[in-house]
């Protein structure tokens, strides 16, 4: 009975095969290095390779990170590039893109981003063809839907960040609120990383207890103005950032660590990562973000969540956007 409850993609099958801890990042600007010393803390690589046009720069953050190594479980590390990196790589992470400037949408990077990833999925097709590739670059669900089509890897094997962010945004916002520890709360932001992403209140609950027990329609207009001033601060907390600070960086990066580890260590973890959808909700060909199960494999199944009417008709509207944007692209 507890099969309804996943879509499994049927690319994936059974294997205990052990896999080598090597990965690749590609781009070390903020967010960039901010994964790259988040994953060596957390001692996720055996072995990682560190990838930028800036080689002198990309050369002084491996020795500056190198000369702290003796502090912390150590990973080999060096500055070279995907063919260093060869047909065992577990991982490609690709960060790079043209940085998001104040005031401008995720997907005004579009035009830019494109391009770039031209380039760089040559590479790692050519030397890196058995590697899972996890996009980071904004917008990440449309470079999602870029590198599956460039790379012609299965889609099991091609993740987004999507919004495993906003969904750890929601949380902690929701546990303040209830005083509580937010990996207590389990409530989930889908759909597009960006500004027409979803909450999805219907099945937002702690240990099991709904946050809502009426419908959005049959709350009071007190309830429904404090709940959308909530996911308005999820939804608008990256420009909020930006704005100070000019990047977001620390939080993406642990987010990519938390994808990788599901990955590296077969956690099965329930992630809101980026992937094709192909037939859920009658939803096709487009990448974005929903709860899925990320393991050794990739993207091992989707959790069929149960929408309420007003969330499913936000889902299709987010859809909508970014498919318009997708069908214009040429690649």
């Amino acid at each position: 009975m507890f099969e309804k409850i996943f879509t499994f993609n049927p690319e994936i099958q059974s294997t205990n095969i052990l896999r080598p801890r090597k990965g690749v990042i590609i781009g070390l600007g903020q967010v960039g290095l901010a994964c790259a010393y988040s994953l060596l803390i957390q001692n996720c690589f055996d072995e990682l390779i560190l990838q930028d046009l800036d080689l002198a720069k990309v050369e002084g953050e491996v020795m500056d990170l190198v000369h702290g190594m003796s502090l912390i479980p150590p990973t080999h590390l060096v500055a070279g590039t995907v063919a260093d990196a060869g047909k065992d790589a577990e991982l490609v992470i690709i960060t790079a893109g043209a940085a998001q400037k104040p005031g401008e949408t995720r997907l005004d990077l579009l035009e830019r981003n494109v391009t770039i990833y031209q380039h760089i999925l040559a590479d790692v097709v050519k030397y890196c063809p058995n590697a899972i590739l996890l996009i980071v670059t904004n917008p990440v669900d449309i470079m999602t839907y870029v590198a599956l089509k460039i790379s012609g890897f299965p889609s099991s094997r091609v993740i987004g960040s999507g919004t495993v962010l906003d969904t750890s945004r929601f949380r902690s916002l929701l546990a303040n609120k209830l005083n509580i520890d937010p990996r207590s709360v389990h409530a989930y932001i889908i759909g597009e990383h960006g500004d027409s992403e979803v909450p999805v209140w219907s099945t937002a609950n702690v240990a099991g207890q709904k946050l809502l027990t009426q419908d959005w329609a049959d709350l009071t207009p007190g309830d429904r103005q404090e709940l959308t001033a909530i996911f308005d601060h999820v939804k608008n907390a990256a420009y909020e950032v930006i704005q100070r600070k000019g990047h977001t960086a620390y939080a993406i990066g642990l987010v990519v660590t938390d994808i990788v580890k599901a990955i590296l260590r077969s956690q099965e973890r329930v992630l809101t990562v980026s992937g094709l959808v192909d037939g859920l909700y009658d939803i096709n060909d487009v990448c974005l973000g929903l709860p899925r199960v990320v393991s050794d494999q990739g993207i091992l199944k989707t959790v069929n969540l149960d929408l309420s009417p007003r969330e499913e008709q936000q889902l299709r509207h987010s859809v909508q956007v970014l498919q318009e944007v997708c069908h214009q692209l040429s690649f």
